[in-house]
């Protein structure tokens, strides 16, 4: 019996990909985005023996739960949720409006969340998987990347502890933590330019960044093979950093967290005592 993947994101980035490969090995994927013709061209490229449910949505929606619910039940249940829609925010902490904050974090936390909602249930009665598409940036923030983090650092802290909840339900859960890929991410940033107050720190960033070589970017196929690897693991890991840069990052940050932590551990509070 073929398994049931549901995909949000998938119809570009890493989420297509990771279809294209579920099908490819005869999964059932449902599949949610935003446009219908993109999720068209997808069942109409899936192999023989693979089956697509397109479900043209925006997480965002206040019916997107039910949706989501409906769909897995008529489905017959869920085997692996890829919970990968979502998008950057980049800007100067300040300067980014109230109006834009709330709709990164409606799209990169509450979306999120009412999608695992929906899918829970049956990925219980399967002992199913869970992948949930972070970002290096979910471990530590760039001068303009604040607030993305922010959202990221959310799902990262959330599926942690949903992880820990579900682990005596055999129910899994995979935080994959990309660095820099040439996906539609990159190209369709969304990018507060900074004052003259920021210039010297946000405005550097983003002008370097804009101007990274297309080698700067790892192909995004690396990203789709981990979470299909993660997928098929009995135990898999909580969180999998993907790409050098992830990696070299992330190991950087933490070793200046616990350097801090060791110089401060006394210093302050110890001198109080």
């Amino acid at each position: 019996m073929s398994e049931t993947w549901l995909i949000t994101g998938a119809t570009s980035g890493f989420g297509r990909l990771v279809a294209d490969r579920a099908l490819a090995r005869g999964a059932h994927v449902i599949a949610v985005g935003r446009r219908g013709d993109l999720l068209g061209r997808l069942a109409a490229e899936a192999p023989a023996g693979a089956r697509v449910t397109p479900i043209t949505l925006d997480i965002t929606a206040p019916d997107a739960q039910a949706t989501l619910s409906a769909a897995a039940s008529a489905a017959g249940g869920l085997d692996v949720l890829v919970n990968s829609a979502g998008y950057g925010l980049f800007g100067a902490v300040e300067q980014i409006s109230a109006a834009e904050v709330r709709a990164l974090f409606d799209t990169n936390v509450l979306a999120n969340l009412a999608v695992l909602r929906a899918a829970l249930p049956a990925l219980r009665a399967s002992r199913g998987r869970i992948v949930q598409i972070s970002s290096m940036n979910g471990q530590f923030a760039w001068a303009s990347s604040g607030l993305y983090s922010a959202s990221k650092g959310a799902v990262e802290l959330f599926s942690e502890a949903l992880a820990l909840e579900l682990a005596p339900t055999g129910v899994r859960v995979t935080i994959v933590e990309p660095g820099v890929f040439a996906t539609e991410f990159a190209t369709s940033l969304h990018v507060i330019a900074p004052d003259e107050v920021y210039s010297p720190t946000v405005g550097k960033f983003l002008s370097d960044f804009s101007q990274l070589p297309p080698s700067a970017f790892g192909e995004a196929a690396q990203v789709a093979d981990a979470i299909i690897a993660v997928s098929t693991m009995d135990e898999p890991p909580l969180r999998l950093a993907v790409g050098a840069d992830a990696v070299a990052g992330i190991r950087a940050s933490l070793q200046s967290r616990l350097a801090e932590l060791e110089k401060w551990e006394t210093a302050v509070v110890g001198s109080a005592a």
